[in-house]
């Protein structure tokens, strides 16, 4: 077949760069009993890949072929012969091929970026020719071919590591997606026969993604019957209260899925049992659980089950953008929660509160390692915080370095000279000069706290205790400048050290006394995720649902929308 080369031209061929050429007499109808399907077909395979190599766009069925550079491959190795059909059509693996892809959206995708509709046209015409005349149409069979491959190559891609790279949406979101040979993958499928196992081996394996995938089948089933109704505004309802109301809000609750089988005997009153629920719907939703329909309450009761739909698939995608194999033991941090979790197993062992990044100074999402802690750490104030921030309060209070036991520094080698902040003229220093360093002592006003969790990585990251406290109590708790704070620290420290026996609770309380910093290498390194969920399910199956604090969804939906471009 001429692997490799560019095709000699043939008597009536036009310029292959033309838009269309005549069909070569291979693509006429021709007899099933004159020539083997399989060499017709693929001599059309080859001239279609030979010629996108002139042309540089390689369709099938008026559709462009997205794997535009691991399709190519897949057939050369199989020297052009079709992968769908043997001598007497297509084969069941079409089918059971298409059967996967009409459930594309229960896996939060779409089923009409995989060729659907132009795949099940051609099995139709081609399965026509055959019953009726007894013939084969190699151009038919052929573009049917490249369209199924290109398919399963597209759709693979999409289970494995997501649909958009997250990367071109935010630079400050690091994917650790997983990679597979998947043309290895379709040929292992095509000689087992088993298409949507190959197929579904590609999704993420851990539970959190499976039970996530369940909630998206549940609400698209809501949905299709018609979805819940708006709950009426009005004074917020609680225990005691009866009328329509009341009787509404139990309905949609029913559906949402938080009332489970329970019945009642008065649906419109509001009896411990709702209040109950009620509580438990505003758990899993990030506010304060007072078991009253307040105003927060009725705006995340009144989203629409589409749009809960939307959040399940964009989650789904975020969860295609995370490592094969997590850790057997890891941290979570998920930044729309302001929530930390220590797994192990895929169970939850400790969980605590977190403050994370403002707005304008979003937490990055990336994965990394925690090899080492600090005790007592010293803060060195960054540049951009202690010019914006610090040097306003000195100017309006001298004694400000002294209160919070800040010292300056000329430089920032180990050589670098204390001075004395009062020689400091701080009216003169600006973003683009400031030739100082600050430096915040250990202790109990430190703002990284007495403990800070390490993970070194190119934003300055990292987890840390502070003493501010209050702020763990507020339901939305983004305040810091990027790091994360959090609010069991030692609880933490001590779970970390535990394999080393040196480290007890004792051994522990007596270094935070200290007042020098030094470091305490881990004995296990431990993997972390920072993470942005806005939906996921807990270890117990809850779906949680939470606010998108950092405005990430909506571009995320927008490019789940955008059609497939080419590539490998």
């Amino acid at each position: 077949f001429g692997i490799g080369c560019a095709p000699e031209p043939r008597k009536g061929d036009r310029d292959p760069t033309a838009t269309g050429r005549p069909a070569p007499p291979s693509a006429k109808a021709v007899p099933a009993f004159l020539r083997s399907p399989d060499l017709l077909v693929a001599e059309q395979i080859r001239i279609r890949i030979e010629d996108a190599g002139v042309v540089a766009e390689l369709k099938a069925g008026g559709e462009p072929v997205y794997a535009s550079e691991a399709l190519p491959g897949f057939y050369e190795r199989r020297l052009y012969l079709p992968g769908w059909s043997n001598k007497r059509g297509p084969t069941r693996r079409v089918d059971e091929l298409i059967g996967v892809l009409r459930g594309a959206d229960l896996e939060g995708l779409r089923t009409e970026d995989y060729h659907f509709a132009a795949i099940e046209s051609l099995l139709v015409a081609v399965r026509t020719d055959i019953r009726s005349a007894g013939v084969i149409i190699p151009d038919r069979w052929a573009e049917l071919d490249l369209l199924l491959t290109d398919a399963f190559l597209v759709y693979g891609s999409h289970l494995l590591a997501g649909r958009v790279n997250p990367e071109t949406l935010s630079p400050e979101w690091v994917a650790n997606r997983r990679g597979a040979d998947l043309t290895f993958v379709l040929e292992k499928a095509l000689k087992s026969g088993d298409i949507a196992g190959a197929l579904a081996e590609l999704a993420p394996p851990q539970r959190g993604f499976r039970r996530l995938r369940e909630a998206l089948a549940y609400h698209r089933a809501v949905a299709d019957r018609g979805g819940w109704s708006m709950i009426p505004g009005g004074p917020g309802l609680k225990r005691g209260d009866h009328g329509p109301a009341v009787a509404a809000l139990r309905e949609r609750l029913r559906l949402g899925g938080d009332f489970g089988d329970l019945e009642w005997d008065d649906i419109e009153l509001f009896d411990e049992e709702l209040e109950r629920i009620l509580k438990g719907f505003q758990k899993r939703h990030g506010l304060t659980a007072t078991g009253v329909m307040d105003a927060a309450t009725l705006a995340e009761l009144n989203v629409s089950v589409e749009d809960r739909i939307h959040r399940l698939e964009l989650n789904l995608e975020r969860w295609r953008w995370l490592p094969q194999d997590l850790g057997k033991r890891h941290i979570i941090v998920n930044i729309a929660a302001f929530e930390l979790q220590v797994e192990e197993k895929e169970e939850t062992v400790l969980s605590m509160r977190v403050v994370v990044g403002r707005p304008y100074h979003s937490t990055p999402v990336f994965s990394d390692t925690m090899r080492y802690l600090v005790i007592n750490p010293y803060w060195n104030v960054p540049r951009n915080i202690a010019v914006r921030e610090v040097i306003p309060h000195i100017l309006r209070d001298s004694a400000y370095l002294t209160k919070e036991k800040t010292k300056v520094f000329k430089g920032w080698g180990p050589e670098a000279l204390e001075i004395d902040p009062a020689t400091v003229d701080w009216t003169a220093v600006d973003t683009t000069y400031f030739p100082y360093r600050l430096r915040q002592d250990s202790g109990p006003v430190n703002a990284l706290g007495r403990i800070k969790f390490m993970f070194l990585n190119k934003y300055n990251v990292y987890l840390h205790d502070t003493p501010a406290r209050r702020l763990f109590e507020r339901d939305r708790r983004d305040f810091s400048h990027g790091c994360i704070r959090i609010q069991q620290p030692f609880e933490l420290a001590l779970y970390l050290l535990k394999k080393n026996s040196r480290w007890n609770r004792e051994a522990l309380l007596r270094e935070l006394g200290e007042s020098e910093e030094h470091s305490v290498p881990l004995p296990e390194p431990i993997p972390v995720h920072l993470l942005y969920w806005t939906a996921w399910a807990d270890a117990d199956g809850t779906i949680q649902f939470r606010r998108d604090i950092y405005n990430r969804d909506l571009p995320l939906l927008k490019a789940l929308r955008t059609p497939p471009s080419a590539k490998g």
